[in-house]
């Protein structure tokens, strides 16, 4: 699976303006329901209910919050570098500055998780992380998000 398959060049947002996890979240709900045409309130429910159920910041600065919609028809990502870290409740107690919002049909059950599992990979790669942190344009950001894994990170 190519991170280029949930995320579109408009799905990027560098430089989003938070001040906490949930402010985050809302934003980003608000940019997956302009690219889906589904409820930003909707969307926004269903990640704070994930969100309850343990944190999705999985440490280094990265989160990605996702949740399951009835009426998505394919997996949707949306990715924001955000202009100062916020506290998110993370494995690592870190706050983090890069979010990657993952939606999935309902009964997306094996596509979700090796959605997730990709977008993992490719956030664990320090050279894409450090890269996406030095820049503040949303193509170039996407672009560091989409390339192919190296070797190292493909396992």
């Amino acid at each position: 699976m190519d991170l280029s398959d949930l995320l579109g060049k408009d799905a990027v947002v560098a430089g989003l303006k938070a001040k906490s996890k949930k402010q985050a979240i809302q934003e980003l709900s608000a940019k997956a329901a302009e690219l889906t045409g589904l409820s930003e309130r909707e969307i926004f429910d269903t990640l704070l209910q994930r969100e309850r159920l343990g944190s999705t910041g999985v440490g280094h600065g990265i989160a990605i919050p996702h949740g399951k919609l009835t009426r998505l028809d394919r997996l949707v990502g949306v990715f924001a570098k955000l202009d100062k870290p916020v506290e998110f409740d993370s494995l690592d107690d870190e706050p983090v500055d890069l979010v990657f919002l993952l939606l999935a049909p309902e009964g997306a059950g094996a596509d979700h998780l090796k959605a997730l599992a990709r977008i993992a990979r490719q956030l664990r790669d320090g050279s894409v992380t450090k890269g996406i942190r030095g820049s503040s344009d949303a193509r170039e950001i996407f672009d560091l998000l989409t390339q192919p894994l190296t070797s190292s990170n493909a396992a």
